[in-house]
């Protein structure tokens, strides 16, 4: 079965138990999950630490190393839970994994008339074959990979409008101009193959890959999505995922290779200790468990660094158009988020000057209860770091639900495209 199959195909299969699985870089999460109403209900949570040596910036090196991880994990999330789901939706991060929205202007020969089903489906059919073919060209010469190894990992509709008029649901509607915003997320095929390869050996059918910045950019639960806007940061061990929200649409995906285990090196380096001892120093630092002494040299230590990493966010976030301002908004996530050098230079006023932000953005963290349609039952996800798998299991119960109509003439577009 070809990927795209697997991502599109499996919606009517959805059972109402399932997992998901976040191969971070230091650390797989595992959420089984029950899908009641509309909601996601966590019945069992599973954690296992990665070798060193497994994965590497977002993506995998050895792949037994992270079968064997991944099997850890799934069997303490089974153990808790007291059943195993058969099916699982994964995650996929990595600097060369590529999102972008591309709006296209589709012009209507009779803009009196009323859109009906037929037209719509032509529309739709014509507007993703000229997005992704953007799309796939542009994410091939970013990536270095050549056109036939970048693969479509998800696709979604994100924005419609009528001349300008935004709707939900275009039937019905008169007018000359249709623009539709589509999502088109995509990655090297080594990748998608490996987490295939990862899921067939877990006795596991494949529900959807899906790209984690999106997944993330998707999980909040605000009362007026058509409004919200805001910019997303998944401060990974390995790397540091980005997702730009305008007007609750998600305009792209970023994502570049310095995360957590930077820090960590330069501990080691700076205090002279191994790489476990110095990820110790920098949990306890995060944590505020350290002496005021030990607190200064990590601080004087990871400052440099971290003035790097506020340099990638910077040149990820000049890729977007710089017509439309930024969201004021910064949402964080991940492990690494809580390094407090990461939210200090962040609310620095000297980056900010630099992009086309109306206001110095605000800085906050991403809290469980924010993905409102997922419930843990377990009480065992409290921080930051367990956003991704939420997110995760938030987009299945997407899958698991009643498709909305453009969704469903998109996911049979796709099913075209294959042939």
């Amino acid at each position: 079965m070809s990927f795209l199959s697997n991502i599109f195909g499996k919606r009517k299969e959805a059972g109402h138990h399932a997992l998901a699985l976040d191969v971070g870089t230091d650390v797989v999460k595992a959420l089984v999950f029950k899908i009641e109403k509309g909601k996601g209900r966590v019945v069992g949570v599973g954690r296992q630490k990665q070798r060193l040596g497994d994965m590497q910036n977002g993506a995998i090196t050895d792949i037994n190393g992270v079968i064997a991880g991944c099997q850890a994990a799934v069997d303490r999330a089974v153990e808790m839970a007291g059943f195993r789901p058969d099916q699982v939706i994964l995650g996929i991060a990595g600097e060369l994994v590529k999102g972008t929205t591309t709006t296209v202007h589709y012009e209507r020969m009779r803009p009196q008339s009323k859109i009906d089903l037929p037209e719509l489906k032509n529309i739709v059919h014509k507007i993703q074959w000229r997005a992704f073919d953007q799309a796939r060209k542009q994410l091939a010469w970013e990536s270095g990979y050549s056109e036939i190894d970048v693969k479509l990992v998800n696709a979604a509709i994100v924005d419609v409008r009528i001349d300008g008029y935004k709707v939900s649901n275009p039937l019905g509607f008169q007018g000359k101009d249709v623009s539709i915003g589509v999502f088109n997320a995509f990655a090297p095929l080594v990748h998608l193959g490996a987490l295939q390869t990862l899921a067939a050996e877990l006795n596991l059918d494949l529900l959807s890959i899906v790209a984690e910045p999106y997944a993330m950019a998707r999980s909040m639960g605000v009362e007026d999505a058509s409004e919200f806007s805001a910019i997303f940061m998944d401060v990974g061990g390995g790397t540091n995922d980005i997702a730009v929200v305008r007007n609750g649409g998600v305009e792209g995906t970023k994502m570049f290779a310095l995360g957590g285990r930077i820090f960590t090196k330069r501990l080691a380096q700076t205090l002279g200790v191994s790489f476990a001892e110095a990820e110790k120093i920098k949990i306890d630092y995060a944590d505020g468990l350290l002496n005021k002494t030990s607190e200064k040299s990590v601080q004087e230590a990871l400052g440099a660094d971290a003035q790097v990493w506020l340099s990638g966010v910077e040149l990820s976030l000049e890729e977007f158009p710089r017509s439309e301002l930024l969201p004021s908004k910064i949402l964080l996530c991940g492990g690494a988020s809580l390094l407090p050098e990461i939210k200090k230079v962040l609310q620095l006023r000297s980056w900010v000057k630099k992009l086309p932000f109306a206001k110095p953005p605000t800085v906050r963290f991403m809290r469980p209860e924010d993905v409102t349609n997922i419930i843990d039952e377990t009480g065992k996800l409290t921080e930051p770091k367990d956003i991704t798998p939420m997110a995760l299991a938030n987009l299945a119960i997407d899958l698991a639900g009643e498709e909305p109509l453009l969704s469903s003439i998109l996911r049979k577009v796709i099913k075209m495209m294959q042939t």
